[in-house]
């Protein structure tokens, strides 16, 4: 049985047998039986990590110190909310806070990005309505009920199975817009997410 603690573009954690590219975490989400309770995040410092990393080899879940997060690839981290970190990705992270535009430091991004990416009242995912025109590579958007990946012009609807073939929905259309901000404009200033391989064989 797959433990809770891969993460969707809409910031749920579920417990499901699909693969990702990295992993991260919010600090410690389970108890002593491995399981997650209602809490969703301990720090504001929401951050994606390589999956391996000097060959180390750690328990996805030590008991009172930090959970496991895995993420599908980068663009549905950073819709989910989280940056790279500044340790094990210190280039990604440096290329990150560059593509900001102002100097920033991680506490200061999490705090904006905190802001962005929780419904203070209700603690759910915030998001906002754009222009599906406007949206750069590597945003996440909900179509008809579902997350898809903008890219290339296109809509790539997401499962753990990999992206789907691409749609091309007709004429101007507004849509849920599961990335934040802040990370909307870093992938505007040309910060390139790792993107899982289905990704760029879907592109006609």
């Amino acid at each position: 049985m797959p433990l809770q603690n891969r993460v969707l573009p809409t910031q749920d954690i579920v417990a499901d047998p699909g693969r990702g590219l990295l992993m991260g975490n919010r600090g410690c989400l389970h108890g002593a039986d491995r399981r997650l309770g209602t809490t969703r995040w301990r720090s504001k410092a929401w951050i994606s990590c390589v999956l391996d990393f000097q060959g180390r080899r750690r328990d996805p879940m030590p008991p009172g110190r930090w959970t496991a997060l895995f993420f599908f690839d980068e663009a549905v981290a950073l819709a989910a909310g989280h940056r790279p970190c500044a340790y094990c990705r210190r280039r990604d992270f440096l290329l990150y806070a560059d593509a900001w535009g102002r100097h920033l430091r991680a506490p200061e991004m999490d705090a904006v990005l905190h802001s962005q990416r929780v419904e203070s009242r209700t603690r759910r995912q915030r998001t906002t309505t754009q222009n599906l025109a406007d949206l750069p590579d590597g945003a996440m958007v909900r179509l008809d009920g579902s997350p898809a990946l903008v890219l290339g012009r296109q809509v790539l609807p997401w499962s753990w199975e990999g992206y789907g073939e691409p749609l091309r929905p007709a004429g101007p259309i507004e849509v849920e817009t599961l990335t934040p901000p802040a990370n909307l404009l870093v992938l505007q200033g040309g910060y390139a997410p790792l993107l899982h391989p289905s990704a760029r064989s879907q592109l006609r």
